[in-house]
């Protein structure tokens, strides 16, 4: 008897691949050695079974564990189920039948005979987006609004069965009420059923003969509603509120789907926000600068009085705490508000003005009358080696 190849080294991965690098690996080699896809060829039949064996182990966390420790060893004596020959041990269900699905058309039915068994379930309906625009204020405090919409209900003549009154819905006579067929077909690993949503009645289980002149046998009717928005106080731009029920109606008794309204927020261009904080810019006077004193500043409460010390230079940044956005999550917890302040130089002034400033220019340093004998004189290069 042969000896057993690695099963890293069969599907070509490193011994520290991650389970989608294992999967992928996996998906590539069974389609190339596939029996249905290389027919009659002996060595392309014994490739597969030998990439879907060592997938079936290294795709289990329990027996990849084994195998790293005890190697084939761990699955001797039976306890793997790959050594009758054939394919009697494996199981493909789960995500082989998926993998097996998506190479292969749904020929195992994985991916799709989940779908199918919950076809006829009550399921909720489909969720439906929309927008709206707020204010900064508004977004800060929070609001209520309107919004139209078209929403489905259920139609008033059939009562939501899609039949013409005095009629009902008749059991689907290619499913039997079931909502999916069975297919079978002939492969090398024998007869394969694939599960699929019956056609015919999308998966109701049901079939009208005579529909509904009033909804056309949808069993709904559409209408433009006003529905009530409330904002929360803190709410981002972008983020979005949900509406309970408001979406799309449920399939066989399921709940309908929810509204969601995204916000978007109409900019300030006193304030800029990050998070629960703002921060904004205030100019002030050289005197408030010099000085010292009160200093009005506005907030989204409205103006507020903050006193500076003297010396304040320009790009000062102060904060006031509690008067940034509140939080989502509770209104009573709000950010601050940072503030920067910009000294305010005047770009025209009187001649009193200009005297004045000249006056106290004159007593602080007298930095406007330089004369170019008092200026500091630069040293020649030869004077800068000049020996004392």
């Amino acid at each position: 008897m042969a000896e057993k190849r690695d099963y890293y080294e069969v599907l070509g991965i490193d011994r520290n691949a991650s389970a989608s690098e294992i999967k992928k690996a996996y998906r590539k080699l069974a389609k190339k050695y596939h029996p249905d896809t290389n027919p009659g060829d002996k060595e392309a039949e014994a490739k597969f079974k030998e990439v879907t064996e060592a997938y079936e182990i290294l795709s289990d966390s329990e027996k990849k564990a084994q195998y790293d420790q005890y190697g084939h060893a761990a699955f001797e004596q039976g306890a793997g189920g790959f050594n009758g020959g054939g394919f009697g041990g494996f199981d493909f269900g789960g995500d082989m039948g998926d993998i097996f699905g998506d190479i292969f058309g749904g020929m195992f039915g994985g991916g799709s005979r989940g779908g199918a068994r919950q076809a006829n379930r009550p399921t909720q309906g489909s969720h439906i987006r929309a927008r709206i625009h707020v204010t900064f204020e508004e977004a800060v405090f929070g609001t209520s609004k309107k919004i139209e919409i078209t929403l489905k209900d259920e139609c008033t003549t059939c009562h939501g069965t899609g039949a013409k009154p005095g009629t009902q819905p008749e059991t689907c006579s290619r499913c039997g009420g079931r909502g999916q067929v069975v297919t079978t077909q002939q492969s090398f690993f024998g007869t394969m059923q694939n599960i699929t949503t019956c056609p015919e009645c999308n998966g109701t289980g049901k079939v009208i003969k005579d529909k509904c002149t009033t909804c056309h046998g949808t069993g709904y009717t559409s209408s433009l509603k006003k529905i009530a928005v409330t904002i929360p106080a803190g709410i981002d731009d972008g983020q979005s509120v949900r509406i309970r029920e408001k979406g799309e109606p449920g399939r066989n008794g399921g709940p309908r789907g929810d509204l969601l309204v995204q916000v978007r927020i109409i900019g300030n261009p006193n304030f800029q926000r990050n998070g629960m904080d703002l921060y904004t810019n205030t100019s002030i006077s050289f005197a408030q600068a010099a000085i010292g004193g009160d200093v009005r500043v506005n907030t989204v409460d409205g103006d507020v009085l903050f006193n500076i010390k003297p010396g304040t230079q320009t790009g000062t940044r102060i904060r006031l705490k509690g008067k940034g956005v509140p939080s989502i999550r509770n209104k009573a917890v709000r950010g601050d508000q940072y503030i920067t302040l910009i000294v305010r130089v005047p770009e025209k002034l009187t001649h009193e003005q200009k005297e004045l400033i000249k006056q106290l220019d004159k007593i602080s340093g007298n930095t406007l009358n330089q004369s170019e004998d008092e200026k500091p004189k630069k040293k020649s290069f030869k004077d800068k080696f000049k020996l004392d």
